[in-house]
């Protein structure tokens, strides 16, 4: 009988607490009275406090096409046309005057979730919305508590503007504000009170793959409008993100610097191979594709000039000239001496200072300082001796001697005597330049062996002549050909030094270098 006794007072008590008359009781109560056009509280003077809190959830996606960053609070930040998206849940909690009872009385019910729409709400917008609808919330219910305690928590997608800073791109920081505050109601009427002075509710948070979140504080401002004189409270969150440079380091940098490297290689290459020039162009060509890539994921702005833009500009300016002075290797390269002379100039810079100073030399002729001032001094001494001799010597290359030495007297023109020193033959030598004469002439005053001599010694000096001229044109040719070479080796070593500066500078710059 003790068990049967037990089980009736058990289903007795069940029967005493059942809720749902209660429940239905108490809203009549509650909503029949209830205007939703009243601001609830007990004076009217006195303003009513709303607690405001924010929940992030998780960054989800990133379309770098359209621009766009999917994140789950959820964050979506439009870079191109500077909007940040985001799907939060908002935390509005204030006390209603007029929904209060006594949960004895009905039956212990101590809260109740009843539509939005029939009861006052604070009318809580974000004013740096850029969303058509202005309010882009999902109606939810409001949980109501017995000591007049309401709760609403409406999820919702936002589109607010935000000032996008592209200096110093990948390794930017950005701060994006979402503000809040009631629309209608002023402070004296409505205050808005951070929920958590820390900020924003970041406790489920999940990572992104491309921004890291710094935090999200919250501030409390208190503003007086033109259009009104009556103060305006908002609350004010700012996201706070940190770009993740991984990516962009291994996809951008890391790319130009080894299309630059290969610009340097460029300058290794002989001229003769055919492809010098064609390599440097090639290479301009593969920085401008990544600018542009680069570019498609920016904002059309010119409030600022982002880092790796700054880079990829020097890069390729790099890249330019050295397709220049690949055109002037190339151009030195293939010389002739008969159309080009080479200036003192030239000869001073390109073959004596600059292989000194690069550590160059040509085969069997080592370029010290010792012998660069030596040939300056035999050149300086060969153009004194040139400007002593006679304009005959200097156009015949012969010595002045001739003119002061007088004719043995055993050696006449008429006897055809070939004595010691070959007097004769000097003498008719001397003769034929003195006085002008023809073949004919000569021919009628001497022998027919002095006319065969005089015959081969113009062959000769013309023989010499030639061969003395392609010496000349053969070693004209490869100084043209050093020189080219000498510019080459000093670009090689200038443009190196410019991308390991410019490299660096740009890392040493940067706020920060890898997020990971």
């Amino acid at each position: 009988m003790a068990p049967m006794l037990a089980a009736l007072a058990l289903l007795a008590l069940i029967s005493v607490s059942e809720q749902g008359p209660h429940e239905k009781r108490l809203l009549n109560s509650l909503l029949n009275s209830y205007n939703t056009l009243e601001r609830p509280v007990a004076n009217e003077s006195e303003p009513l406090e709303v607690k405001f809190g924010l929940t992030l959830q998780q960054i989800i996606d990133v379309d770098e096409k359209n621009q766009i960053l999917t994140t789950n609070v959820w964050l979506n930040l439009d870079e191109k046309n500077q909007l940040l998206i985001t799907n939060i849940w908002l935390s509005l909690e204030w006390n209603d005057y007029n929904l209060r009872w006594n949960d004895s009385d009905y039956g212990g019910v101590k809260d109740l979730r009843i539509t939005p729409n029939k009861l006052w709400k604070p009318d809580v917008l974000m004013y740096n919305s850029a969303d058509e609808g202005f309010d882009g919330t999902y109606q939810t219910n409001v949980v109501v508590r017995n000591n007049g305690s309401c709760l609403y928590v409406p999820p919702g997608i936002f589109k607010s503007t935000c000032k996008i800073d592209i200096t110093w791109f990948p390794f930017d920081d950005q701060h994006c504000d979402m503000k809040f505050g009631s629309w209608t109601y002023d402070g004296n009427q409505l205050d808005l009170v951070l929920k958590d002075e820390a900020g924003g509710d970041l406790s489920d948070f999940i990572t992104n793959g491309e921004w890291y979140l710094i935090g999200m504080p919250g501030k409390k401002n208190t503003i007086t409008y033109a259009c009104c004189p009556e103060p305006y409270v908002d609350v004010t969150f700012t996201i706070m993100i940190r770009r993740r440079t991984l990516y962009y380091f291994f996809n951008l940098i890391v790319p130009c610097v080894l299309i630059s490297s290969m610009a340097l290689l460029g300058f290794t290459l002989p001229p003769d191979s055919g492809e010098k020039l064609t390599l440097g162009v090639t290479i301009l060509l593969s920085l401008t594709v990544f600018l542009n890539l680069v570019a498609e994921s920016l904002p059309s702005t010119s409030d600022a000039v982002p880092l790796i833009g700054t880079y990829f500009n020097c890069i390729m300016f790099m890249v330019a000239s050295s397709v220049v002075l690949t055109v002037v290797v190339l151009n030195y390269h293939h010389r002739t001496a008969d159309i080009h002379e080479m200036p003192q100039w030239i000869k001073t810079v390109f073959l004596q200072w600059l292989p000194w100073i690069l550590r160059m030399s040509r085969p069997g002729k080592k370029i010290t300082r010792k012998t660069i001032m030596m040939s300056n001094r035999m050149r300086e001494l060969e153009l004194k001796e040139r400007s002593s001799k006679s304009l005959l010597a200097n156009v015949l290359d012969i010595d002045d001697d001739f003119r002061h030495v007088p004719p043995p007297p055993n050696s006449t023109a008429s006897t055809g005597n070939l004595g010691p020193g070959c007097s004769i033959f000097r003498t008719d030598f001397r003769r034929s330049f003195v006085r002008p004469s023809t073949m004919e002439d000569v021919g009628g005053g001497l022998g027919s062996h002095h006319r065969e001599l005089h015959l081969i010694l113009r062959e000769l000096q013309f023989i010499t002549a030639r061969m003395k001229k392609a010496d000349e044109e053969a070693e004209l040719i490869s100084d043209w050909k050093f020189a080219a070479m000498v510019v080459d080796r000093f670009c090689l070593f200038v443009f190196t030094l410019f991308t390991i500066i410019a490299t660096v500078a740009v890392l040493l710059s940067a706020p920060h270098i890898i997020v990971q």
